[in-house]
């Protein structure tokens, strides 16, 4: 090899990767998909759910959506079982209710900290991502199986190419809401998906999401064989605000009429979720059902934006830390924000269907 090949060959080795440690090819969508494929019950489940939330952001259904389950997915087994005590609830309220179950599986982190199920299905910074997607889509498809449908935030913008078929709703977080990125992934996703205020409560962000995330865009992504692709969107307009609090909470009636004349400013819906946890219970889970009665209040009194509710809800209440001692974790218990526990919860839901009954009409 001549001094200028040399030259060149050395470059090119400083001028590229010089922060990556290592790359590992991951499976195709395709592969997965393929080897964890949907049943028609399934495909069906997932949408009449979609056409549901749709018409009840649009108010074509009178009835109610609630999102609710673990703040984050660590343990399948406790998921499962998690789902299959929801699924009783479910049977019991669809007249009043549509519920969709939290299975939030990518956690964005303020700085550093363990970032969801799929990273690091181990728990101990293994980053077995490969691992982490097929255990994912496998659990989705066990929870859709009981006929309960399931919600997520869409964080990375590759990984919805891996579980999208069975997705019925998605979020964007306060931490994305401003990325451009989030903005045209969530243009295209085929659920509907909810959009959150930013962290500090701001709801001109929220505004211009849903603005954008309305209207048609091109990104990058990978297609099902896991090629680099140009998307083209049509625009999601099954999009809707979140409100989640900030520096103080948002779900007063002060508050909700200030988001829903924010809103009535651009061409989307007015109709909101609260997340009845994060800023609005000032991350006290057991704060929840305080949230809810005052949105309960503001139904009966006439508010017709509210259009359902989030809820951060476990097996057991409170959270804990992640241990080095992986076999000392609780089961059930939340390894991120705190969450309600189960008997509380299912209570709660039984007491919203009870508010409620006679404000819908199906």
């Amino acid at each position: 090899m001549g001094r200028d090949e040399k030259s060149a060959g050395n470059a090119s080795a400083v001028l590229r990767n010089t922060n990556i440690r290592a790359k590992l090819e991951l499976p195709t969508p395709e592969d997965i998909k393929a080897k964890l494929q949907l049943t028609s019950d399934i495909k069906e489940l997932v949408l009449d759910t979609r056409k549901t939330v749709s018409d009840i952001i649009h108010g074509v259904d009178s009835r109610y959506l609630v999102v609710v389950g673990p703040c984050s997915i660590h343990d399948p087994d406790a998921a499962l079982d998690y789902a299959e005590r929801l699924k009783k609830v479910i049977e019991q309220t669809s007249e009043t209710l549509c519920i969709v179950m939290r299975a939030y599986f990518e956690k964005p982190r303020t700085s550093v900290g363990w970032k969801g199920f799929i990273n690091d299905p181990h728990l101990d910074d293994s980053f077995e991502i490969a691992e982490g997607l097929y255990r994912a889509r496998k659990l989705l498809l066990e929870i859709n199986e009981l006929g309960v449908p399931v919600g997520t935030e869409a964080l990375d913008p590759i990984t919805p190419q891996y579980l999208d078929d069975l997705i019925s709703w998605y979020a964007i977080g306060a931490r994305t809401v401003e990325s451009q990125t989030h903005r045209e992934m969530a243009s295209g996703l085929s659920a509907p998906v909810g959009i959150k205020n930013g962290t500090d409560g701001n709801l001109e962000v929220m505004k211009n999401a849903l603005l954008a995330v309305s209207n048609p865009h091109h990104f990058l992504g990978i297609s099902e064989n896991g090629r680099c692709t140009v998307y083209e969107t049509r625009g999601n307009s099954a999009a809707h605000g979140i409100l989640r609090g900030g520096k103080t909470p948002n779900f007063d009636p002060e508050s909700m009429l200030e988001a829903e004349q924010c809103l009535s400013q651009v061409d989307v819906s007015s109709r909101l979720l609260v997340d009845c946890s994060h800023g609005n219970s000032n991350k006290q889970p057991e704060k929840q059902p305080e949230v809810i009665q005052s949105l309960l209040d503001q139904i009966e009194n006439g508010d017709k934006n509210i259009a359902g509710f989030m809820i951060e809800s476990n097996i057991y209440g409170g959270n804990q830390p992640l241990p080095e001692d992986l076999s000392t974790l609780k089961y059930g218990v939340s390894i991120t924000d705190g969450c309600l526990g189960w008997e509380e919860s299912e209570q709660l839901l039984y007491n919203i269907q009870e508010c409620l009954r006679g404000t819908t009409q199906k």
